[in-house]
């Protein structure tokens, strides 16, 4: 159910399959934070290193990468902890794909209500209500 988008300018040289980033990412989420791979969406989108300034500058002048990644989860469904460890987890994985990163690389883990968030027409408050009515009942 996230929705991941990531942006990133790869270090000078190095080329990175889109394919790439977004199993990755779509892993980490999975790994990490426990979210089903079958309901990720990722869109991944490369910027030119010249159109990508750190501090006023373009990255082709540091000669290194950078990235953004967003993800979308239902508040509540995560600890801050695992939150941290994705964040972490995301950083280091990113830096090995695109090689050497700029300390300016952003993850940002956003938490919408269930009220307020939702695909295929339904909201996560109302799959999370069908998927309780459908458990058994503890004796």
């Amino acid at each position: 159910m996230p929705i991941i988008e990531v942006k990133f300018a790869a270090a000078p040289g190095r080329h990175v399959a889109r394919r790439e980033i977004a199993g990755t990412a779509s892993a980490l989420a999975a790994d990490v934070l426990g979210k089903s791979p079958t309901v990720t969406a990722v869109v991944v989108e490369e910027i030119a290193a010249e159109d990508w300034f750190c501090g006023g500058h373009a990255l082709a002048e540091s000669g290194l990468a950078s990235f953004w990644l967003s993800i979308r989860i239902t508040e509540g469904t995560n600890t801050r902890a695992e939150m941290t460890e994705f964040i972490a987890a995301t950083c280091a994985a990113m830096g090995r794909l695109l090689g050497p990163l700029h300390e300016e690389s952003y993850i940002h883990v956003m938490e919408a209500c269930g009220f307020a968030y939702g695909y295929g027409g339904r909201t996560q408050d109302e799959r999370a209500m069908a998927a309780r009515m459908k458990a058994p009942v503890p004796v």
